[in-house]
């Protein structure tokens, strides 16, 4: 069964971590850096960018690939998608060697998780509907 509205924000957020990667490799190269975190807060910083995306995405896209599955409105799956799509694109530049806890931050990561927690909840509720 096809799943085109996971498949659309699928397809973005793959762009957005292409660019995340990317950021790491041309840091590393300007630097000719090896491997791990050497290299200084630049490095660090990028790496944790696209770490983090990758540590919650692959799960956030999953839930809503299932709830999308499970025949839910495509409007609430834009929902879940376009959210996903802006906290992520937020997230990196709340990122930053110098302050913790930057409003882009904190959007993106608490979007992030709401958008887990509301697909998990939608795949329970669509369980026992």
């Amino acid at each position: 069964m096809p799943v085109p509205v996971t498949g659309l924000y699928a397809a973005l957020l793959a762009v957005l971590c292409v660019f995340l990667s990317a950021a790491v490799g041309r840091i590393r190269g300007q630097n000719k850096l090896r491997l791990g975190d050497v290299g200084g807060e630049a490095v660090i910083v990028a790496n944790r960018r696209h770490m983090n995306f990758v540590e919650n995405v692959p799960l956030a896209l999953l839930l809503i690939a299932l709830v999308e599955l499970n025949s839910a409105p495509k409007l609430w799956v834009h929902g879940l998608g376009a959210v996903l799509l802006l906290c992520r694109v937020a997230h990196p530049f709340g990122l930053s060697a110098d302050n913790a806890i930057l409003p882009a931050r904190v959007i993106g990561a608490a979007g992030t998780i709401l958008v887990m927690l509301a697909a998990g909840v939608t795949l329970v509720w669509q369980f026992f509907k």
